[in-house]
């Protein structure tokens, strides 16, 4: 991991499942996330923080991907705020991530109030050495009760916005016909805010697209969108031997005999393949399909 990337670049794209380490001692969070990628490294993604501050830019991150996150593991003294409490904000945030506390025997108290008042799941005492027998045992057991209960986020294009905007209902039925998968949310519903939130956007940029990567368009137009979405919008060759105007029934029998017979052919159309009839009830006979 580069440790000059910032959060938001260092959140994987991907939906491997993250581990996040919280110390401020620097010393105390390389032997933690070393102990942790050690036996976790290759099913879930390790990302340490240094301090809530950092934490909480991870965590934005996370959630603006919807990112799974496993677990979080933070230690109790840290400046401004402490693990307790930033544990409480993660609980409020991720419900269902798994939460443990880094303390020295000294606060010990602490941790047991923690886990009383705040539903902390466990606390390890530092050092833990060996992490066999002190950390991995009790980090095997909470990891196993969050996959069972884990269903993977999505993972495509994900579009917010009011349910009775023109706008929006535009872009969805742009991506609905040119089979581009992709998840609708509602403004008012709570996953709808909780996107929002996460990803910054207001009510004025409705409706937003956000994208795998992180990156939010706001009211983009279908040019914009199709260009992000992955679909063709500029031509392969310079040069074509049949141009057709409209992909509609006409226009696509038209391409598919004119390539058949050798040419080469570029299809023009505004929306998607199919024109009207890609709307229509079934239509029969076209193309030697009798049904």
């Amino acid at each position: 991991m580069d440790p000059q990337a910032s959060p938001a670049r260092r959140v994987s794209r991907e939906a491997k499942p993250t581990i996040l380490a919280v110390d401020d001692d620097p010393q105390v969070l390389s032997a933690v996330a070393r102990d942790l990628r050690r036996r976790y490294g290759e099913h879930y993604r390790i990302m340490r923080a240094g301090g809530a501050d950092e934490a909480h830019q991870i965590l934005d991150a996370v959630a603006a991907r919807a990112t799974p996150l496993a677990l979080v593991l933070a230690d109790q003294r840290m400046p401004h705020l402490n693990g307790t409490e930033l544990l409480a904000e993660v609980a409020e945030r991720f419900p269902r991530t798994k939460r443990a506390l880094l303390t020295a025997y000294a606060d010990t108290d602490a941790a047991i109030e923690a886990i009383n008042r705040s539903r902390v799941d466990h606390y390890f005492l530092k050092p833990w050495d060996p992490p066999e027998e002190k950390l991995y045992p009790v980090l095997d057991d909470l990891l196993d009760d969050w996959r069972a209960g884990w269903q993977p986020e999505w993972r495509g294009l994900r579009v917010v916005g009011d349910r009775w905007s023109a706008d929006g209902h535009s872009l969805r039925e742009f991506l609905g016909r040119n089979q581009v998968p992709f998840r609708w949310f509602d403004a008012d519903s709570d996953k709808g805010r909780q996107i929002m939130r996460a990803a910054g956007v207001r009510e004025a940029a409705l409706p937003a697209v956000l994208l795998e990567d992180g990156t939010v368009l706001a009211k983009p137009t279908l040019a914009e969108l199709a260009a992000k979405a992955g679909l063709q919008t500029a031509p392969d060759a310079e040069f074509y031997d049949l141009l057709i105007v409209g992909g509609g029934p006409a226009g696509l029998a038209a391409a598919v005999y004119g390539a058949s017979e050798g040419l080469s052919v570029a299809l023009l159309d505004k929306d998607a393949p199919g024109g009207q009839a890609g709307t229509s009830s079934p239509i029969d006979n076209y193309l030697g399909f009798p049904s």
